[in-house]
């Protein structure tokens, strides 16, 4: 995405303001161990305005009843960072890159901070980060506030993120390209895990084979850690040790995707270790693929997102009706929420910049957000049946199944647009037994 991009969703947040100044800090950049670091991933709030990937920077938008400024500050080059970890790309560099009003180093914030604010009377920061920006530019307001003469200081401080993040909630065309491209590396991933898988691996083999294809292809980075769960394993919602032994008769259930240009993908495939489903497994997988197909046909403009989750657990609990795990009324079931026990979560939920992207699901009065094309989301229903559950027919203890798809929202309607991975049976077990 160009500079056009970055300057119109600055623009915009302009436009959602009052009078006032608001600051968006650059994340931090976050120990691994002793003096080592994790790889830098910019603050999405940031990046999502700026472009910039840089740490130690700050983007301060102005606005007054006449006129409007940005102002970018960053770090300053410095030859022995050059050295040691790369060229930053310094103010001057930053001037020629960005259209911004002005561009100032880092070291001048501070200062800067405090004459900004002498002249307006709203802040807008993110109110829950401890940024080290964000407490310089407190301290500067507090400080006018409690010094004679000032006739104007800041006397309110509004939260900048939720404005933010609504932006961010409608995906303009070259935001869904790039999250196609990340989805498209994710399928190719998939479908190497889905060759791959044999009887005696070890879930982190599999998980080698897609982090391979992610990186040969130039997606740096996995959008969240991968899981790579055999057997009773995918039980565990959250199961990322990865490290157990993959066994003849059991499914592999792998919910793992990357990033591109900081864009999430976020997919589930569950398949046979061995390539060939059982009965048992078919009976259960094909009732999450009803539901999951049925939930995603009703997306489109208009519908509510707490609708949508409603119909996916009646669904579910029907589903679960229909295989003998539940019994009883649908109504009382319902009531109870006796369906948590096999199906304990959400839908799905906003996908972009992060792979749960932080953007609202209510309005400012609490109302559940309307479909409207451009939101993209992900539909994932599971089904997951401890193998200690002596409650179900044994045939089905064990069996963890999820199925998970990234979904645009568009004018007519919806788009899978990870339709490309294979995700019914019959597809599921031709890619499993491709050499």
């Amino acid at each position: 995405m160009n500079e056009t991009h970055f300057l119109h969703r600055r623009t915009r947040l302009l436009d959602m303001m009052d009078e006032g100044v608001a600051i968006i800090t650059s994340a931090p950049p976050q120990t691994r161990s002793n003096d080592t670091e994790y790889s830098y991933r910019q603050n999405s709030d940031f990046y999502y305005l700026s472009g910039f990937n840089e740490d130690n920077s700050v983007l301060v938008l102005i606005k007054t009843p006449e006129s409007t400024k940005t102002i970018l500050f960053v770090e300053a080059y410095n030859a022995e960072h050059a050295l040691w970890n790369g060229a930053r790309l310094g103010v001057e560099g930053a001037r020629e890159r960005f259209s911004v009003d002005e561009v100032h180093a880092t070291v001048e914030y501070a200062e800067r901070i405090k004459e900004i604010l002498r002249e307006h009377i709203r802040l807008y920061i993110d109110l829950y980060s401890d940024s080290e920006r964000l407490v310089e530019a407190k301290n500067a307001a507090q400080s006018l506030h409690s010094t004679r003469g000032i006739k104007r200081h800041i006397r309110s401080i509004r939260d900048v993120t939720y404005m933010i993040r609504t932006l961010r909630l409608i995906k303009s065309e070259d935001e869904i390209e790039t999250i196609r491209h990340a989805i498209s590396i994710t399928a190719e991933a998939h479908h190497a895990a889905m060759r791959e898988s044999r009887a005696g691996m070890r879930e982190y083999q599999l998980q080698a084979h897609m982090s391979y294809v992610f990186l040969n292809s130039g997606a740096m980075n996995e959008a969240y850690g991968a899981i790579v769960a055999g057997g009773n394993n995918a039980n565990t919602l959250h199961y990322v040790d990865n490290r157990d032994e993959l066994h003849e008769g059991d499914l592999v259930l792998i919910d793992a995707a990357c990033e591109w240009e900081l864009y999430a993908s976020d997919i589930t495939r569950t398949f046979p270790v061995n390539g060939k489903f059982s009965a048992a497994q078919r009976e259960v997988y094909e009732k999450v693929l009803d539901v999951q197909l049925r939930v995603i046909d009703a997306i489109k403009p208009g519908v509510k997102r707490d609708w949508l989750q409603k119909y996916s657990e009646e669904l579910l609990c029907d589903a679960l009706i229909d295989l003998g795990i539940l019994n009883g009324e649908h109504g009382a079931l319902m009531e109870a929420k006796e369906y948590k026990k096999y199906a304990p979560h959400g839908i799905g939920h906003w996908m972009g910049l992060d792979v749960h992207d932080p953007c609202p699901y209510v309005d400012e009065s609490g109302e559940s957000l309307v479909f409207v094309p451009g939101m993209v989301m992900t539909i994932e229903p599971g089904v997951y049946i401890r193998s200690d559950d002596e409650s179900v027919d044994a045939k089905y203890r064990g069996i963890g199944i999820r199925i998970e798809d990234n979904i645009l929202v568009t004018e007519e309607g919806h788009e899978n647009l990870s339709s490309m991975i294979a995700k019914t049976i019959d597809e599921i077990e031709a890619v499993c037994r491709t050499e």
